[in-house]
C-alpha cells in the first residue's frame, strides 16, 4: 500500500505548479529545491518498498519503519493539495474578475470557510499562507532524510539502474497427483461435470486438443478436484498418457516440456530440442496433461508450449488448467469449458474439520461448538482442514470455548496456513491493485459493493492514477475486473440490459485477510447506545474509520474526544445520525471521503467547507434531507458528490458552478425540481445520472447548457411538461458527446405535442452503445435509430401510439426490451427490417436480420395479438437468416398473443420463459401437441400463470 502511496505522491510532485510562488517567496524559502531533493529520496526509497513491503509481516522493525515513510508521505500529499486548492481558488476567482461567460452571477455569494476567507485579507495573508506551505515541504524534507539514512540497518534489496533484485517471495507449495480419497468431502457434483468433460466427445474441439480451466481462490480445492479427476479409475483407463506438473510461477516452458517428456527429455535446454523430444513422447497418444497453479497470463509463453501439444496428440486429448486468475483461461480461450470452483456448504466444511479434529474421539462431545466454528470458514476447505488440525489436541471444554470466542484468524497456525494462499495472489498485484484491494477493509463483512461507487472512492484516495489520456475512471474498470478476475470477488450482479457486473461481495476470509494487512489503518467500530468499546484503539494510525449502527441522534461527542485529524475516510452503515457536531467537522482536516449514506440528516453544518481535502461525499438515502450549505460549493477538490433519493432535497446551492472538479453528480430518485444554472460551468463533469428540463424557470439549468458539459458513461434526461422545444434540445449537440448509455423519460403533460421532434432533435453520437427511451407519445420513431451502427442495448417502454420499429438491420444489437407497448396489436416482418415477404427470395448478399440479438424480452404488451412469421423461409435457405444468436426470450404478461412465429424454432434459443400469458400457455402447455414442437429445440423452457 505504500508503494501506491508513493507512486501517487511522485506523480503530483512532478506536477507541482510554481508559477503561483515565484514573486512573492522566490527570495524568502528555497522551495522548489526542496521539492526536488524531496523527490529524488522518495525515487530511491521506492526502488527498495517491494521488499520492506514483504518483510513487514514478519519484522516489526520494519513495520515501524514503513510506518513513518507512510505519515510523512500523507502529509505531504496534504500539503500539496493545500497548494493545489490555492490555485483551484485563483482560477475560480478569475473567472468571477473577468466576466467568465460561463460564469452564473448570483445576488447570494458563497459563504467561503475560515481557509478561504483567509485570502480576501490581500496579498500578505496570501503570502502567509503560502510561506507556511514553504515551511512544510522544508520541515517534511528534513523527516525524509532521516527515514532515508535510517533504512541502511535493514539492508533492502533494491530495483535500480536496469538490474533488479527479487525480494523473497512466499513459498509456493509444490503439487502433486497423488491424493488421499479419505479427506475429500462434498465436490461430488464438480467431479462429475469434469470428468463428463474429460470422457465425453466435445464439438469445441480445437484439433482434438480440449482446454479445461479450473478456476477459484486459493485455498477454494482446486488441485483437490483436480486430483480427484486424475486418479479415477474411468479417466486412467481412458487416455494413452497422463501427466501432473505443478507449473506455479514463473512459467518455464522448457521445463514444463521436460516434465511432459519424462525419462525422454534431453539434457540440452535448447527450446527447440525440448519441444521436438516432447511432441514425440505424445505422438498419437491420447494423452491427460494437467497443469496445475498457473499464474502467467502472457501468451507468447503458452503459445509456444501449445502448438506441439495440439499437433502431436490423438484427438480427445485433454489440458486441465488450474488457476486462480480468469485471465488464464481467457488468454487460453477456454472460457467456454471453464469450472468456476465455488464454497462447499457448511455440512461438508463440518465434515473436513471432524475428520481433522476427532481421529480417536466422540465428535458429539463438541458438535455444537464445531458448527459454531466451522460457520467461520465461509465454504473454504482450507479453512476447515486449518481449524481442525488445530483444535486436534484440544481435550477439555474450556480451550475449545477460548477459540471460538477468539478472533480465530489472529492465531498464528490460522494465519499462517489460510492466509499463506492469499498473500500468494496478493503479491502478485501491482501497487495500485493492492491498494485499491486493501480499501475494502473499510467496509462491513458481507457489504454488496457498487462497481462504480468503488471505483469512485478509490480515485477519491488516489489510488488510481491517470496516465496520458486515459481517465480514471477507465482505469478504475480494469482494476474492479482485475480483482473479480482473481477471485478477490465472489457473488456478482449483472445489468439485466448490459450484462457488465454491477456489484458484488467478497468473501468472509479474503475480508479478514485485507483486514489482517489493514489493522492499524482501517477501523470499524460497532456502536451500542452513546457508547463504543473499541474506541480506545483510535489512534494517529488509523486513517479509515466506519462507524456502524450508531443510533438514532447525533453522532455521538465521543469520536470527536479521540485523534480524528489524520482521518482520510469517515463512513457509516446501518446508522440513523439525524447531526455531525461541528467541533468533529473541524477536526477532521484531512479527510478525503465522507459517506453518510442512509442516515437521517436534516442539513450539513456550514464547518463543512473547511475540509478542503474532500473528495467524495455520499449523502444519498438521507430522506430528511432539505438543504446543502453554500460551503460545499468552496470544495474545490470534491469530485463525487451523490444525493439519490434525498425526497426533500428541492434545489442544490446556487454557486455548485464553483466546484470545478467535479465529476460524478448523483441526484436519481430525488425530489430536486430543477438544477442550478451554475452547473454549465462543470467541465470537469463526466456523469449526471438525471438531468431534469423543462418547467418555466429561467434561472434553472436547461438541456441546451448540456452543450458545455463533458460528459461520457451515463445520463439521464427527464423532460417535464410542454416548456422544452426542438430549438433549445438542438442546442445540447448530443451527437458531440460519446455517451456510453442515453436514456430518455417524456415526463410531460398529457395534451403536450409529439415528442418525435424533441426526439430527432436529440440525435446522439453514433457510438452510443445503449439507449432507452420511455413515455414517448409520438407515432414514429426517431430518425436516427438506424444509424447507431454500435448501438447493443435498446429498451423501450411506456409507448401509447407508436407501432413497432425496424430494428433487425441494427448490426451490434444485443438486447432488446419492450415493455408497455399500447399501440402495438401485430408484430410483422418489418420489425425484421423487412418490407414486404417475397423481399427474402433472392437477394445477395446474403440478408442477417438481428445479426447479434441474445435477449429479446416482451413485457406488458397487453394489445398484443399476433406476431407474424417470414413465409415459406427455412433453415436451408441462403438468402435470409434470422436472429443467429438468439439465446433467450422473455414474454411477460402478453395475455392476447396467440403463437410463436416458426422461425424462433429455427433460432438456437436455450431459454424461453412465457409467464402470465394465458393463450401461450394454452397452445404450448406439456402435453398439448404444440409442447412437442418447443421442447424438441428449446432446453430451458419456464411457462407459468402466475
Amino acid at each position: 500500500m505504500v508503494d501506491a502511496l508513493i507512486s501517487v505522491l511522485l506523480e503530483r510532485l512532478a506536477s507541482t505548479t510554481y508559477e503561483y510562488i515565484e514573486g512573492e517567496l522566490k527570495h524568502v524559502l528555497n522551495v522548489k529545491e526542496d521539492v526536488e531533493k524531496f523527490t529524488r529520496t522518495l525515487r530511491v526509497i521506492q526502488s527498495m518498498l517491494e521488499d520492506a513491503e514483504q518483510r513487514q509481516v514478519t519484522d516489526q522493525a520494519v513495520k515501524i519503519w514503513l510506518d513513518e515513510l507512510k505519515d510523512i508521505s500523507y502529509q505531504m500529499v496534504d500539503v500539496l493539495d493545500e497548494w493545489n486548492t490555492d490555485i483551484l481558488r485563483q482560477q475560480v476567482e478569475k473567472q468571477e474578475r473577468e466576466g467568465d461567460p460561463n460564469a452564473l452571477v448570483t445576488k447570494k455569494k458563497v459563504r467561503f470557510s475560515s481557509f478561504s476567507r483567509c485570502f480576501c485579507f490581500g496579498k500578505v495573508s496570501r503570502v502567509i499562507l503560502r510561506r507556511d506551505i514553504a515551511l512544510k515541504i522544508k520541515y517534511l524534507n528534513d523527516k525524509l532524510t532521516e527515514i532515508y539514512e535510517e533504512r541502511k540497518k535493514y539492508h533492502f534489496l533494491r530495483k535500480e539502474l536496469g538490474i533488479i533484485q527479487q525480494p523473497q517471495q512466499p513459498q509456493r507449495p509444490q503439487t502433486a497427483s497423488y491424493v488421499n480419497m479419505s479427506e475429500i468431502f462434498g465436490r461430488e457434483k464438480e467431479q462429475n461435470i469434469l470428468i463428463t468433460k474429460l470422457l465425453g466427445d466435445s464439438s469445441e474441439e480445437d484439433k482434438g486438443l480440449l482446454l479445461i480451466p479450473i478456476v477459484g481462490m486459493g485455498g477454494m480445492g482446486k488441485t483437490t478436484l483436480t486430483q480427484l479427476a486424475y486418479n479415477d479409475d474411468r479417466v486412467k483407463s481412458h487416455f494413452d498418457m497422463r501427466k501432473w506438473v505443478c507449473v506455479s510461477d514463473p512459467f518455464d516452458g522448457i521445463k514444463i516440456a521436460k516434465a511432459i517428456s519424462g525419462d525422454y527429455a534431453p539434457s540440452s535446454n535448447e527450446l527447440d530440442e525440448v519441444l521436438q523430444c516432447m511432441s514425440r513422447s505424445i505422438q498419437a497418444k491420447r494423452f491427460l496433461l494437467v497443469l496445475d497453479d498457473v499464474w502467467t497470463d502472457d501468451p507468447k509463453k503458452w503459445e509456444k508450449l501449445k502448438v506441439p501439444l495440439i499437433q502431436s496428440g490423438a484427438k480427445g486429448s485433454r489440458i486441465l488448467v488450474t488457476t486462480r486468475k480468469l485471465e488464464v483461461a481467457n488468454m487460453m480461450r477456454a472460457t467456454r469449458n471453464m469450472i468456476n470452483l465455488g464454497g462447499l456448504s457448511d455440512e461438508y466444511c463440518l465434515s473436513i474439520f471432524n475428520h481433522m479434529a476427532f481421529s480417536d474421539r466422540d465428535v458429539q462431545e463438541f458438535g455444537d461448538i464445531s458448527k459454531e466454528i466451522v460457520k467461520k470458514c465461509k465454504g473454504l476447505p482450507l479453512a476447515a482442514k486449518t481449524l481442525g488440525s488445530l483444535m486436534l489436541n484440544k481435550r477439555t471444554m474450556r480451550e475449545w470455548k477460548e477459540v471460538l470466542k477468539s478472533k480465530i484468524w489472529d492465531l498464528e497456525k490460522v494465519e499462517q496456513e489460510v492466509f499463506q494462499p492469499l498473500f500468494l495472489s496478493y503479491y502478485d498485484l501491482s501497487p495500485t491493485i493492492k491498494s485499491c484491494l486493501l480499501y475494502c477493509a473499510t467496509f462491513p463483512k458481507d457489504y454488496e459493493f457498487q462497481r462504480d461507487d468503488l471505483i469512485n472512492l478509490w480515485m477519491a484516495q488516489d489510488y488510481i492514477i491517470s496516465k496520458g489520456n486515459k481517465e480514471k475512471g477507465t482505469t478504475g474498470d480494469a482494476v474492479f475486473n482485475n480483482l473479480v478476475a482473481r477471485s478477490f470477488f465472489q457473488d456478482f450482479e449483472k445489468d439485466f440490459e448490459t450484462g457488465t457486473i454491477t456489484s458484488c461481495k467478497m468473501h468472509d476470509i479474503v475480508h479478514d485477510f485485507v483486514q489482517f494487512l489493514t489493522k492499524n489503518e482501517c477501523l470499524i467500530m460497532d456502536h451500542a447506545e452513546g457508547a463504543t468499546s473499541e474506541s480506545k484503539v483510535l489512534d494517529d494510525k488509523v486513517r479509515h474509520l466506519t462507524l456502524r449502527y450508531v443510533p438514532k441522534g447525533p453522532l455521538p461527542l465521543s469520536i470527536s474526544s479521540y485523534n480524528c485529524k489524520n482521518l482520510r475516510t469517515l463512513a457509516t452503515f446501518d446508522s440513523k445520525i439525524t447531526t455531525m457536531d461541528p467541533n468533529l467537522i473541524l477536526q477532521l482536516k484531512s479527510l478525503r471521503t465522507l459517506n453518510l449514506s442512509g442516515n437521517s440528516i436534516k442539513e450539513l453544518p456550514e464547518e463543512i467547507g473547511e475540509l478542503i481535502h474532500l473528495r467524495h461525499i455520499d449523502l444519498s438515502h438521507n430522506s430528511d434531507l432539505e438543504k446543502l450549505p453554500d460551503t460545499i460549493c468552496g470544495l474545490y477538490n470534491l469530485s463525487t458528490l451523490s444525493l439519490r433519493f434525498c425526497y426533500k432535497l428541492k434545489k442544490l446551492p446556487e454557486n455548485m458552478g464553483n466546484l470545478i472538479n467535479l465529476k460524478h453528480l448523483y441526484v436519481l430518485g430525488g425530489g430536486l425540481e430543477s438544477l442550478p444554472k451554475g452547473i454549465r460551468r462543470l467541465t470537469s463533469l463526466q456523469t449526471l445520472d438525471v438531468c431534469r428540463c423543462g418547467g418555466d424557470n429561467d434561472e434553472a439549468f436547461q438541456i441546451g447548457d448540456l452543450r458545455k458539459l463533458n460528459l461520457e458513461g451515463i445520463l439521464r434526461i427527464q423532460l417535464v411538461g410542454d416548456a422544452t422545444d426542438k430549438s433549445e434540445v438542438e442546442k445540447a449537440q448530443l451527437w458531440d458527446k460519446k455517451l456510453f448509455h442515453l436514456a430518455v423519460d417524456f415526463e410531460r403533460q398529457p395534451n403536450s405535442s409529439s415528442s418525435v421532434e424533441i426526439l430527432n432533435a436529440l440525435r446522439p453520437h453514433p457510438d452510443l452503445e445503449s439507449l432507452t427511451i420511455r413515455h414517448h407519445n409520438g407515432t414514429t420513431w426517431p430518425n436516427w435509430i438506424q444509424s447507431l451502427h454500435n448501438l447493443r442495448f435498446l429498451s423501450v417502454g411506456w409507448v401509447a401510439e407508436c407501432e413497432l420499429w425496424p430494428l433487425g438491420k441494427l448490426e451490434c444489437l444485443e438486447t432488446l426490451t419492450l415493455l408497455r407497448m399500447e399501440g402495438v396489436r401485430k408484430v410483422g416482418v418489418e420489425f425484421l427490417g423487412l418490407e414486404y415477404q417475397t423481399s427474402f427470395r433472392i437477394r445477395s448478399p446474403p440478408l442477417i436480420l438481428f445479426p447479434k440479438l441474445k435477449q429479446l424480452s416482451f413485457l406488458y404488451m397487453l394489445k398484443w395479438e399476433e406476431w407474424e412469421g417470414v413465409e415459406e423461409w427455412t433453415k436451408e435457405d441462403s438468402d435470409i437468416t434470422i436472429m443467429p444468436c438468439l439465446s433467450k426470450l422473455t414474454i411477460y404478461d402478453c395475455k392476447l398473443l396467440k403463437a410463436l412465429p416458426d422461425f424462433l424454432f429455427k433460432t438456437p434459443l436455450q431459454t424461453l420463459r412465457i409467464p402470465r400469458s394465458e393463450r401461450l400457455l394454452e397452445r404450448y402447455q406439456e402435453g398439448n401437441g404444440e409442447w412437442a414442437k418447443i421442447s424438441a429445440t428449446i432446453p430451458n423452457i419456464r411457462i407459468q400463470r402466475r
